[in-house]
Formats: structure tokens, sequence, C-alpha cells
């Protein structure tokens, strides 16, 4: 009797613990074969052994994150982290672990100050900033690691001005945000980051309220109180831990895995060079394609539902799986290839629904200036070893690298 090649590797995806290493930094992992032909199917979570589903195609990911039959809350029992999470996990969160009312209350308050037109004006600054760390890079000896002198210092740079937090705190910030989101650190490790970062944002936060400055946080509080809305230091101090947590460890990872990419696909790095308009399109083909939160979209059903051909049971824990969806025929035609002209928004790198991240705008800026810059001031930028051997994120919160040694 004979196996066949899908039942095998049914085989082992049932028997290897979730969330699998990727084939290269840019290939869904193998055993996502089996569950993107199901579409939802279960795993077993590395570290907590629980059950939970995974869903896969793109369609069925943007009903569910819009089915307010889901949710986003920590709390659950089921949640499904996929590593031993200490108990803050549960309970010291921002608005993206928030349901209905209280999420899109909160998430109101934190767009007041984070509105399209506002992030356009901080271009000539973060251009500066880009400029400023690209002169730095060229005055060092090569063999440089790009990943700690520039990906990480850009957007860190940029979050502290937004926030008025002084620049000599970054590797502070640089040292937690990789304990809480990389794949290598302790339970213990991340409890001992969300103590050190808790004490610092709320000396932070009643430093302002004692002497206010023109910085994000700042503005936050007067324009709370000009508009009448109700708010308390949790919902401050939550907006300011999600942007430094959130806002420099993704850009960081994308910024990296994109220049990465864009070296190991001359023809399309060569492509924007010869045409500098391409960067808004090549923007979103980045990120779609490296989908560095491909397990990030964590849920909890509420109630039983039904969808995929599967039923959900109420409390059942749901990872919408981002590269699956991101590399879906149906959406993307030829999906593997990395085409720079492609330019679609339609990928599910920013999130999708309600939880549609807040600072996709910035992102998109910082990434856009970055691949404007990058490749017209160091044309002869290249890898210093062979992209494979570089060391990956595997199983971290946030996709990404470890390191990207280049040389020019």
């Amino acid at each position: 009797m004979t196996t066949s090649a899908t039942e095998q590797g049914a085989a082992e995806s049932e028997a290897k613990p979730f969330p699998y290493a990727r084939q290269c930094p840019f290939t869904p992992p193998k055993e996502y074969g089996e569950i993107v032909e199901k579409d939802v199917s279960q795993v077993t979570l590395r570290g907590s052994g629980l059950r939970i589903w995974t869903v896969a195609g793109y369609e069925t990911i943007r009903r569910l994150l819009t089915d307010p039959r889901v949710s986003a809350s920590r709390k659950h029992d089921n949640f499904p982290f996929y590593f031993i999470a200490p108990p803050e996990y549960r309970t010291e969160t921002s608005f993206i672990g928030y349901d209905g009312k209280e999420h899109s209350d909160t998430r109101r308050k934190a767009a007041l100050t984070f509105t399209s037109r506002q992030v356009r004006r901080l271009r000539p600054r973060i251009e500066e900033i880009v400029d400023d760390h690209l002169d730095k890079l060229l005055a060092m000896t090569p063999v440089v690691d790009f990943h700690h002198a520039f990906s990480l210092s850009v957007p860190m740079t940029v979050i502290c001005e937004l926030l008025g937090i002084p620049q000599d705190r970054h590797e502070f910030f640089i040292k937690h945000g990789t304990a809480l989101l990389g794949g290598h650190s302790s339970t213990e490790e991340r409890q001992a980051a969300i103590v050190e970062v808790n004490e610092y944002v709320n000396d932070l936060i009643q430093l302002k309220k004692r002497e206010p400055g023109e910085d994000l946080l700042s503005r936050a509080m007067a324009d709370y109180e000009a508009s009448g809305e109700a708010y308390t230091d949790r919902d401050l101090f939550n907006m300011v831990r999600l942007l430094m947590n959130g806002g420099h460890e993704t850009t960081a990872s994308q910024i990296s895995l994109g220049t990465a990419c864009l070296l190991e696909n001359p023809d399309q790095l060569q492509l924007l060079l010869s045409d500098p308009s391409l960067v808004k399109p090549a923007v979103e083909e980045l990120v779609r394609y490296a989908t560095i939160g491909d397990t990030a979209v964590p849920r909890v059903a509420l109630e039983d539902i039904e969808i995929g051909g599967q039923v959900i049971r109420k409390g059942d824990g749901i990872l919408c799986l981002g590269l699956a969806a991101n590399r879906d025929p149906e959406v993307f035609p030829e999906p593997e290839k990395l085409d720079i002209t492609r330019g679609s928004r339609k990928h599910l790198g920013f999130g999708h629904g309600v939880h549609h991240c807040i600072g996709a705008d910035l992102a998109r800026l910082e990434l856009e200036i970055v691949w404007s810059k990058l490749f017209q001031r160091i044309p002869t930028l290249e890898l210093a070893k062979p992209f494979l051997e570089i060391p990956r994120k595997e199983g971290a919160v946030i996709y990404g690298l470890w390191e990207l040694p280049v040389k020019w």
C-alpha cells in the first residue's frame, strides 16, 4: 500500500509543531501546501501544545477578520500564543487586543494624532534621518551589518522623535523589542522586558504632563482635551507601547528583508533604479512578498463558526496565515514571482478589517524614502555572504533577519 504525497504532507504537518520554518526567507514552509489545500485546518502549537485552527485562503481570512464572532482579546484561555507567554501578555495590551466598542473608542483616540495628513508632514524629517544614516553607513568600513546599522536605527529614530523619547534610549527599546517580538526569548526575558518598558513609558507620560513638547504624545494629550474625549493614562500608555514595539521592529524587518530581496533580484532592482516612480508599487510588492507578519494575526472564536468547510468551535484559537493568503494565485497571478510593477494594495501585509495597522501610512512612507535613496546613493551595495546563510527569525512574532552583512 502506497502513501500519496498529499497524505504524507498531511501526516508531516500533523506531527510537527507549529509554526513551521520557511523554505527560504520568501518561500512559505513546505507544510503550507497541505494547509493551503484545506484552507481551514488544525495544527498543534509549539510550546503550549494547544490545538488551534489555521486559515490560509485570502478570501476566507478577509471574511473571518470582519466577522464579529471572532475576538482579538488575549484574555481567552485558548488564545493562540505559539510560545509560553507571561501573564502580562494577556493583561498588558493595546487596542490591537480589544474588541468592539472598547477597540473602536481607544483606536479613535490614537488616530486623532496619527492621520495620513500628519504622517505626510513627516516626510522632510524622515528624508533627513535616512540621509544621515546613509552618511554614517558610507563612513564605515565594509563588511557592515546593515540590519543593525541602518534598518533598526532608522525607524527607531523616527518613532523616538515622534514620541519625544531621547535618542540615547535607542538600544534600550531595540533590546526590549527583540525580547518581546523575537523568536529566541524565554518567558523570563519577555516578562523582564515588559516590566522595564512599562516603567519607562509610565515615567515618560508623567514627564510629558509636566513638560509638554511638540511630540506626538504631548499632542495626543492636548487633542484629547480639545476634543472632549475622555482618556486615561492607560490609553496613552498602550498607545506608546504599541508604537514603540510595533513601529520599529516591523519596519526594521521589512527594510532588511526588502533590501535583501532586491539584491537577490537584480532585474527588479534595475527596474527601480531606471524608473524611481516605481518605488510606491515596489513597497506594496515587497510587503506582500515578505509578509513579515505571517503568524501575527491571532483570534479566538466567540461562538461556533462554519467557514472553509469546517466548524470552528466556540473558544477555539485561530491563526490567519498572511503569507499563505498573499500567495493566493486567484488574487495575485504568479504569486511566487517578485514583480515590483504589480503594486497591488490587496495584500494583507498590514492586516484587514477594524484591526488594520494604524501605522501603515507611516511604514509605507519610511519604506518609500529608504528604497528611493538607498540604491541611488550606494549603487554597488551587495550581500557579503550567501543569502541563505544569513540567520532568520524563525518562530518570531515578526519574521525577519537577525543580521544583514553587506559591502559596496
